[in-house]
């Protein structure tokens, strides 16, 4: 019988910040007036340890001393109510799991198992109903439940042994009646024509009955999510109604026709036709000589020129869209992380390297009341802060930059809510070798394991859905696990690796079936290889499960060894499931049987084409661009700035790192204020040694409510929109490339409904046409329908172009007295644009960036020419003054296409003579705007812009109060006593780091050489050899760096735990402790490192020591959620040798990205630690002053404090990434002294 030792941690009472937000959130959004207060408490069961491990744990792991009480019962009192919630059986727990690891190498044996809880005692007087009310709110079904207060028995998995997978008796002979109870019965997502294809391929061509494994298969394969089925289906009648705006759809069908035959094209005619046409016609014409083809199923693939030091290299540019609509609407947080996941492993699978994300989405009004949540859904508030809790937790946890975060708001996203990830990777050419897999070839699977979670997803994800069925898809949700993805992109990465790789697919919808299923036609697959998360797994699940982190990839027998030596050193398990045989068959094998046995043909029919008709419904006949009659022009602008989908998002934008990867061109909001939002992003291309001016444009269109009046205007101008908001960054239109996600309600056989896409995808058709840009990729969710609900009809244009960092534009107003022109796009009277006038437009503004004669630019979207110049106005707080010219009325129609432009009055003066070109106004040194003689003051406006959102995603916390300033230590420490020469710089990568190749480059760019290794801890063989092998490479550094990330999630409930209870091992603390005095070392921590160096008790002691309950420490930031923007930071001591090349009083611009960056200790410590030199940086205001206030202090450290150091300054941790700010051409809207000198201070001290 093992013994299981329960413990409760909870924050204490200053900390209990998350109570506290509970505590409102029940009182304000559900309205349980009784309830007076809330405590938390994370309730571990353990096993496995003896007691001095458990009591060491305790302080160590399961809590930190300074912020946590530890209790061995829960203190709850006879009046409270206890609510335990805990996840369903199979769910990913990253919280258990990190226990376990960092318990591994405190007992360097595997024999410990953890199991988690989170225990709510609510106290008040509570009636049945409030109790029911509020464990309906907190627990989410499809991935928890209620949990028992009793105590376990055992903390082992309970499981049956499987019995083997079924044959379907009788199939072969069923009858129409029989079969459609067959279908009913399993839940089959095909349709009835295919499961009667079914029946007679295995009776005819088999001649057997089929395995439950291979219906389930097909249905798979054949889903709409795989084999986008309803793209697919056949257009027996395409017809128009009569309407004033139906002339251009039925011309642009015309069209469509015409190029069909000039194509020759003889396949039918369906929406994947008519989406696709445009790039068939552009390649036939020649225009598109820079698209990179293959066999394989990546992501969209362009070949780019990149400036390496001056030396052009052939790169490959990748980009890809995904959405995760149906998970994310019934489970949020996984829905939306593993949407981003899973759209990283698309140009991932193709051996780039992932940069950079944009997360576009659709939601109801999440300030909606809570008891107006329909029946079956989660309320919306739920939904939209716990989908952008789960995406950011992804990106910022693998490291992965977000660029452009934007949620639109409509009543039709309470059907489903749209949740699409956009990514963009990339990597030298002579990286990726494609080859056709050969009979003999071994399929490796590589990265995470397999669990029950998503089995069924692809099905589930074409399904519409009911109350009832979302009650039943818990099984469809999958979990993500960033930190084994990141692994994944470490190892392809590298050169040596991804030569060996002849084609490699990621597992997404379909699990092993599809991602194994895809890479060759011949194929011997053995389930009783692939790694399980628990036993109890059948050959069903096992080929189908959707466990995310998983690659498959085609080596060449000879290179097997090769491979599994890289993914080992990278912390990865590779395993060898399968191989390619000359067969043309698919087949599974599991426990002796074959489980599937069917042929390539039969698969590749993908099913029963389907015939379908389609109306186009005309759209209203009203003038949709025109704004409602101005009466009072200040309550116009306000109201205007005051809309939910024109409103700031700053506080849901912020949540995301957005300058991870140090190649961040343009931060999401610029400015001296960092409030002008950027509509798109710019990062420089991943070249991992060296400088690079190349950098990518990403940007989208999209605007509901007018797909709603008329679908194919919506698409047009969502492509228009995207081009034009590219070119207002300073791109090129010739250089375009699109990609486009559609969401649409079930279409099933209503005529009108077809004719939606049929409207969308003609618009978007003729936009390609004339503008002659293609879109190579795209991705369709065709579910959008719940009970009589139904989304807009969406076409989401994205737009990427490759351009030199020097021509980047930004949007926010540079300076006053300058003049604002509106290059104006005319549109006709059936609402069609002068392409025209647009291609002139674009042309003649690219050139004139070329030639550096604009300022800002800002393409014209929601709210018209008045909120562009509102948001172009708040950055650097200059005013504007509209001229007298200018018809009031205008400033608020829409206008997609149209840009405005602050260039000087001179140039101004010669500009608006070209057709279509008018001065809006000026520029003004007042923080002010003025029309018609009204004034309206910029802080009006952006009261106004900011209040909407503001409840449901604060944009800073409150501020606390009193003096922050302290006092400057102005003497410098001593220097070495002897030179050295060029110091080795030691950097760990743990389970989660994700910021050593910045970290390792900006010492590179000081002048050290660097040595990185990743802890491999698989086993705890691996954890020994690991741990000795990283003392061996501490002796020979002369630094070590304890970079940024999450290690282990920072999970157990607290930062940097991982990396501390690695360093207390002795041998790796003796070797720290001989670096630092032995051999006159350094030690630098950012971010998660400093977090490290806090728990470790280096800061600010100087040795590896416990934490007492009033060591200073980090902790959550008081607002609740991950902090990403610039901040002001000034040096208050040059004591430490980093800070050697630098006066005491310096102000640097550096960027945060945090989530427990807030310094805490008591005012006292800290003033003695400044007297003796030990606080080395502040938060500061723009005057340089050490502040609580949370615009510049977000995290609301006391006393401002942002960096520390031991007590002779040889250890220095600090939250801000110095080591983001990588080259000139980074963060160039915004201002300030953003090189802060701590490498070349550090490899100074051994010069």
């Amino acid at each position: 019988m093992q013994s299981i030792r329960r413990l409760y941690v909870a924050k204490k009472g200053v900390f209990a910040d998350e109570a506290k937000r509970l505590l409102t959130d029940l009182q304000e959004n559900l309205l349980i007036k009784g309830l007076t207060d809330i405590h938390i408490y994370h309730r571990y069961d353990v096993s496995g340890l003896d007691d001095a491990a458990f009591e060491a744990a305790k302080n160590m792991i399961f809590s930190e001393p300074p912020v946590d009480a530890v209790y061995d019962e829960l203190p709850a009192g006879k009046d409270d109510t206890v609510l335990a919630v805990e996840y369903l059986p199979g769910q990913y727990d990253q919280r258990a799991d990190s226990a376990m690891q960092c318990l591994q190498m405190l007992t360097m044996k595997n024999d410990s198992l953890v199991r988690t809880a989170q225990v709510l005692v609510l106290s008040g007087s509570l009636s049945a109903d409030d109790v029911a009310a509020i464990k309906h709110y907190c627990i989410n079904p499809v991935e928890a439940r209620e949990a028992s207060l009793d105590p376990v028995s055992t903390l082992e998995m309970p499981w049956e042994k499987p019995a083997d997978v079924p044959v379907i008796d009788g199939f072969d002979a069923m009858d129409d009646a029989a079969l459609k109870e067959l279908s009913a019965h399993m839940g089959l997502a095909m349709s009835f024509d295919d499961l009667k294809f079914v029946q007679t391929y295995f009776r005819d061509e088999e001649k057997r009955n089929p395995t439950v494994t291979e219906i389930r298969v097909i249905d798979t394969y054949w889903s709409d999510h795989c084999r986008h089925t309803t793209f697919m289906t056949e257009l027996t009648d395409v017809s128009f109604e009569n309407g004033t705006f139906t002339a251009p759809i039925q011309r642009a069908y015309e069209s469509y026709k015409t190029t069909r035959e000039n194509l020759n094209r003889k396949k039918p005619q369906t929406l994947m036709d008519m989406a696709t046409i445009a790039v068939k016609e552009l390649k036939a014409a020649g225009k598109l000589d820079n698209l990179d083809e293959s066999e394989e199923i990546n992501a969209c693939t362009i070949i780019i020129p990149v400036d390496v030091d001056g030396v052009e290299e052939e790169w490959l540019l990748l980009f890809k869209n995904e959405t995760h609509n149906h998970p994310t609407e019934i489970e949020p947080f996984g829905g939306a992380a593993t949407c981003l996941g899973g759209c990283i492993r698309d140009p991932l699978s193709g051996r780039s390297y992932v940069y950079q994300a944009m997360r576009v989405t659709g939601a109801g009004d999440p300030r909606q009341s809570v008891k107006d949540t329909l029946v079956g859904k989660l309320p919306q508030r739920k939904l939209t802060t716990g989908a952008a809790k789960g995406y950011s937790s992804y990106g910022n946890q693998i490291g992965l930059a977000t660029g452009e975060v934007k949620e639109y708001y409509n009543p039709g996203f309470i059907a489903k809510r749209m949740e699409i990830g956009a990514v963009l990777g990339a990597a030298p050419r002579n990286n990726v070798v494609r080859e056709e897999p050969l009979p003999g070839d071994i399929i490796i699977l590589l990265g995470g394991k397999t669990g029950r979670d998503g089995c069924g997803g692809a099905t589930g994800s074409s399904k519409k859905h009911t109350v009832e069925s979302l009650e039943t898809c818990g099984a469809e949700v999958q979990k993500g696990n960033a930190l084994t993805e990141r692994k994944i992109q470490r190892l392809f990465r590298r050169h040596e690796v991804t030569v060996l790789i002849k084609r490699c697919n990621d597992f997404g919808a379909g699990g092993v079936s599809v991602a194994i299923g895809e890479l060759t036609d011949g194929l011997d697959i053995n389930l009783d290889k692939v790694p399980k998360k628990y036993e109890g797994l059948d050959g069903t699940e096992l080929a189908i499960s959707e466990s995310q982190e998983r690659m498959a990839v085609v080596v060449a027998p000879e290179h097997v060894d090769e491979f599994m030596k890289y993914a080992a050193e990278e912390n990865l398990e590779a395993t060898i499931v399968a191989v390619a045989t000359d067969t043309k068959r698919l087949v599974m094998h599991w426990r002796d049987q074959n489980v599937v046995n069917i042929t390539r043909a039969f698969l590749d029919t993908n099913g029963v084409t389907q015939h379908r008709k389609a109306v186009v419904v005309a759209p209203e006949d009203k003038d949709f661009f025109k704004a409602p009659e101005v009466k009072d022009v200040a309550k116009t602008w306000l109201d205007t700035m005051g809309t939910l989908n024109i409103a700031s998002e700053q506080g849901l934008a912020e949540r995301f790192d957005s300058t991870i990867g140090a190649r961040t061109v343009l931060m999401p909001f610029g400015g001296k204020y960092q409030k002008t939002p950027v509509e798109g992003m710019v990062a420089k291309i991943p070249v991992e040694h060296g400088n690079t001016t190349t950098a990518s444009i990403f940007t989208h269109g999209y605007d509901p409510d007018l797909a709603i009046w008329s679908p194919f205007h919506g698409a047009l101008y969502a492509v228009i929109q995207s081009i034009a908001k590219l070119v207002a960054l300073g791109g090129d239109r010739k250089k375009v490339y699109l990609t486009m996600q559609e969401f649409f309600q079930s279409l099933g056989t209503n005529e009108k409904a077809w004719g939606q896409p049929v409207s969308a995808l003609l618009g978007a058709f003729v936009a390609q046409q004339v503008m002659e840009v293609a879109a190579i990729g795209g991705k369709d969710s065709m579910s959008g329908t719940f009970e009589n609900l139904t989304v807009p009809p969406t076409l989401v244009s994205f737009a990427i172009a490759p351009e030199h960092t020097n021509h980047i534009i930004s949007p926010e107003f540079k300076a006053a007295d300058d003049a604002v022109l509106l290059f104006d796009l005319p549109r006709d009277a059936e609402e069609m644009p002068d392409f025209d006038t647009f291609k002139a437009h674009c042309d003649f503004l690219h050139q004139s960036v070329l030639d550096g004669k604009i300022k800002a630019m800002h393409a014209v979207g929601q709210g018209g020419i008045a909120a562009a110049v509102a948001q172009m106005a708040f950055g650097n707080g200059i005013g504007f003054a509209v001229d007298a010219s200018f018809a009031t009325q205008e400033l608020f129609n829409l206008r997609y296409g149209s840009i405005l432009v602050e260039t000087d009055v001179a140039t101004a003066a010669e500009w608006v003579k070209r057709a279509r070109v008018s001065l809006v106004g000026k520029t003004t040194a007042a923080a002010d705007v003025t029309v018609d003689g009204v004034t309206i003051s910029l802080k009006d406006l952006q009261d106004a812009w900011e209040k909407p959102l503001s409840h449901v995603f604060p944009i800073k916390s409150e501020s606390g109060t009193g003096d922050a300033e302290l006092p400057l230590f102005t003497t410098y420490g001593p220097r070495r006593s002897e030179a050295f020469g060029t110091p080795r710089v030691f950097i760990p990568v743990c389970p989660g780091t994700n910021c050593e190749y910045d970290s390792a480059a900006a010492f590179e760019r000081a002048g050290a050489t660097t040595d990185v290794m990743v802890l491999r801890n698989n086993t705890p063989q691996d954890l020994a050899e690991s741990i000795d092998e990283m003392a061996k490479r501490i002796a020979k550094a002369q630094i070590i760096m304890f970079p940024g990330g999450f290690s282990a999630g920072d999970e157990p409930e607290g930062s940097g735990k991982f990396i501390a209870t690695l360093f207390r091992n002795p041998v790796l603390s003796e070797a720290l402790e001989n670096l630092l005095y032995q051999r006159d070392g350094l030690a630098l921590g950012i971010c998660n490192g400093f977090q490290a160096l806090i728990k470790l008790g280096l800061l600010p002691y100087g040795h590896v020591q416990p934490l007492k309950a009033d060591s200073p420490t980090l902790t959550y930031n008081t607002i609740g959620r991950h902090l990403s923007r610039m901040v002001e930071t000034k040096v208050v001591s040059v004591m430490s040798p980093w800070f050697s090349s630098c006066k005491a009083g310096d102000v640097h611009t550096v960027a945060i990205s945090h989530g427990e960056g807030r310094f805490v200790a008591t005012p006292e410590q800290i003033r003695e630690l400044a007297a003796k030199g030990q606080i080395a940086t502040q938060y500061v205001d723009l005057s340089g002053k050490a502040t609580y206030d949370s615009e510049y202090n977000p995290n609301q450290s006391v006393l401002a404090v942002e960096g520390i150091t031991s007590p002779d300054g040889r250890v220095l941790g600090k939250m801000a990434h110095t080591e983001r700010f990588s080259a000139e051409d980074v963060f160039q809207n915004i201002a300030g002294n953003k090189l802060q000198p701590i490498f070349k201070s550090g490899v100074e001290y051994f010069k």
